[in-house]
């Protein structure tokens, strides 16, 4: 069992103590769990402006919420979500398991990878701030589209500077990973012996190297139109809103698969565990997560068939988008294949993985609707698509996080956590998931409007239980907070192996030439 912290990890005899210790740590461990508790708590955040609108929402009329505080909290409900919550929870966990997965003794950057996060708390804070400067944050949505981001106030600038702040702890950190995983693995560990989750995390990084400086340069592009007179998105001085879209939207759709990708590599690295076997169709799986990462670079503007395109780059948008769902299909079936006739048991990071993939295939199946393009003029920025990539990013993302954190955490902190309140929490998550936003489907297809705070009568039966579900999901989550706080205060020891039956190298000593995703062979079931 892995010690917390220690020597052996890069803690330096003199290494000051207490608070002191946290701030200026290069211990990628230390380095890993401040990513984490920043990413929680910052889901919090998001969680309860995500309360505000489903309160707001609960009936026909305005009750709570003003319509420009309504459109304060869906833009920044998204923004903390996606650039706060998954995206930094998903680099603590490279941060933890890279090194110990390919047998580094850190990250190969440890002082650029104590500055990455430490960026972190003040683009966070700065989105948050925006919330309360004249004006507020609402111009634009999460998308910051002009005219509307171009005429907001100092919140929308608040906001591009969060934006460059946290662009920067991410290219960073993708630098940082990419060194280590290519040169800094054990010997005998080659690129294709590594376990899936590095394979992800590798192919990710390079994704967001890629992307995240044309986020970089859209916005501040727009700051330049908002402050120093020129006319990029100005159509009234030869500027063009619409190509902030297209610029936009070259990085936002490969940061779904940036947010969606490590998702793979944890229900990948779980689901053999608990089935006793080994992952079925490793190499497909390595250039299936390639393919989906190349694909994804082609597709952006399926976000735009109601912006006026072509028919001949509607049908290009259209079938690139349906070919991504093949690599997708090919991890799926893989992930089958390997539960299939194995000696599978369902712990609670079983079930979340199990969980991930049922309604990630939902999400997958929605999207493929949403990538037609007679549907998606019908269905376009209407709810069926907040269903969707709810359906992908709340149940594919946040499951394989809460997945992962189940999975590790008994190495983490040597304790096990309570398995029976880890099951409550599953069910009472997927119960409510599917109540909040498997309705937004109907309330979609029947026409309702996204971030709009009233609405038609016909639309209230289904938005009173969808925000039901809002609540009840939410006071889940405080749940996961009380067990993850009791596994890492005591409790019951952990075993060497916690997963009894399956062998990887995570539970043994590195390095070690053996390949990572090797199993003992099943017991023979009757």
């Amino acid at each position: 069992m892995a010690a917390v912290h220690g020597d052996a990890h890069g803690h330096d005899d003199h290494h000051p103590s207490g608070i002191m210790r946290w701030v200026t740590t290069t211990n990628h461990k230390d380095i890993g769990s401040m990513y984490l508790w920043f990413s929680f708590t910052m889901f919090l955040i998001g969680g309860f402006l995500a309360m505000g609108i489903r309160a707001e929402l609960y009936q026909p009329g305005i009750q709570i919420l003003e319509p420009e505080l309504f459109n304060q909290f869906t833009t920044l409900h998204g923004l903390i979500m996606v650039f706060g919550a998954i995206m930094p929870a998903f680099v603590g966990f490279a941060n933890w398991q890279v090194p110990l997965m390919i047998g580094a003794p850190d990250m190969a950057f440890a002082r650029m990878n104590n500055w990455s996060f430490w960026l972190l708390p003040v683009a966070g804070s700065l989105l948050v701030g925006s919330f309360f400067v004249p004006g507020g944050a609402a111009a634009g949505g999460w998308t910051f589209y002009p005219p509307l981001s171009t005429q907001g106030g100092l919140g929308v600038d608040l906001m591009i500077f969060a934006i460059h702040i946290l662009g920067a702890s991410s290219i960073m950190g993708s630098i940082n990973i990419i060194t280590t995983i290519l040169n800094m693995r054990a010997p005998g560990m080659t690129l294709m012996k590594m376990p899936m989750f590095v394979w992800t995390w590798l192919i990710t990084a390079y994704l967001l190297v890629l992307v995240m400086p044309v986020l970089a340069g859209v916005v501040t592009m727009l700051l330049t139109d908002r402050h120093f007179g020129t006319s990029f998105f100005n159509a009234a001085g030869g500027g063009d809103p619409v190509m902030f879209q297209h610029i936009f939207w070259f990085f936002g759709h490969p940061e779904v698969y940036i947010m969606i990708l490590p998702a793979f590599g944890i229900v990948s690295e779980i689901i053999p565990t608990f089935s006793r076997k080994p992952l079925f169709g490793y190499s497909s799986m390595v250039y299936a997560t390639a393919s989906i990462a190349i694909l994804s670079c082609v597709v952006w503007a399926h976000h735009m068939f109601t912006a006026g395109m072509p028919a001949v780059g509607q049908l290009f948008f259209m079938y690139a988008t349906m070919l991504i769902a093949v690599p997708t299909a090919v991890k799926v079936f893989n992930w089958t294949a390997t539960m299939w006739r194995g000696s599978m048991t369902f712990e609670t990071p079983m079930l979340f993985a199990i969980g991930f993939i049922f309604l990630f295939v939902i999400g997958g199946f929605s999207g493929v609707i949403c990538a037609i393009v007679p549907i998606d003029i019908q269905v376009q920025d209407t709810y069926y698509v907040i269903a969707h990539f709810h359906y992908v990013l709340v149940s594919g993302a946040l499951f394989s996080l809460f997945a992962g954190a189940y999975y590790w955490m008994p190495k983490w902190t040597g304790n096990m956590y309570n398995e029976t309140l880890g099951k409550w929490h599953f069910w009472l998550s997927m119960f409510f998931f599917n109540l909040t936003f498997f309705v937004q489907h109907f309330l979609g297809l029947a026409g309702m409007p996204r971030r709009i705070p009233d609405y038609n009568l016909q639309f209230a039966d289904f938005n009173m239980i969808s925000s039901i579900g809002a609540f009840g999901f939410g006071l889940t989550q405080l749940l996961f907070l009380y067990i993850m706080i009791s596994c890492i205060r005591g409790g019951e020891k952990a075993a060497d192996k916690p997963w009894d039956g399956a062998t990887t190298l995570e539970w043994t000593h590195l390095p070690c030439p053996a390949p990572y995703h090797s199993f003992e062979k099943p017991p023979i079931v009757k």
